[in-house]
């Protein structure tokens, strides 16, 4: 599917903002194939390990959107908090699936990047850590989670990055380096 329109998004929130209840209908319809795509290609549950799917969190990360519209600037920013609120749903999910078996197993994905680098040598990870690891990586550089973030939750290109936050490819290869280096090194 082909990527959803800057101008159709950006026109469609400036609705939204300005009161038009449909708008936020239209967004979703627009963007629901390209979001549900990038939490697909985000996630990649091994048999058995979660009923959680794509569509599930595209669902719920809508929810978390919803009513909040008003304050998105344009199609970069909407991106933005979507994959960050992708990002809560899948960690909510494993809080609760943890907190079902009483503090037992952690909950583990299998990222389609390798963020993880050794500190997964089965290319599993475990999704608290990395939600916590994000969460302490912002405190230190937000726009290293943000790249992170639309990387894998988002499936966006470098370049694609670049133009949403920007600032250059090059910038967006770096931030992507610095990141990973300092995941796989919290995720040891």
């Amino acid at each position: 599917m082909e990527p959803c329109e800057e101008s159709d998004v950006t026109r469609l929130l400036l609705h939204a903002r300005e009161g038009d209840a449909r708008a936020e209908g239209k967004i979703f319809e627009i963007v629901y194939g390209e979001l549900r795509a990038a939490a697909a290609a985000a996630l990649r549950v091994r048999r058995g390990d979660s009923v959680l799917q794509p569509t599930a969190i595209v669902h719920e990360a809508w929810i978390k959107l919803t009513g909040r519209l008003d304050a998105v600037e344009g199609r970069r920013h909407f991106f933005s908090l979507a994959a960050k609120a992708m990002r809560q749903v899948i960690a909510d999910h494993a809080r609760a699936a943890r907190r079902e078996k009483r503090g037992g197993e952690a909950r583990t994905i299998l990222l389609t990047s390798d963020v993880a680098g050794d500190a997964a040598e089965s290319g599993r990870i475990d999704l608290l850590d990395l939600h916590d690891a994000l969460e302490r990586l912002g405190a230190l550089n937000e726009r290293h989670v943000n790249v992170v973030e639309m990387r894998l939750l988002g499936a966006m290109s470098t370049q694609d990055i670049a133009d949403i936050l920007e600032v250059s490819k090059r910038t967006v290869e770096s931030d992507w380096s610095m990141a990973r280096a300092w995941l796989t090194r919290e995720l040891r």
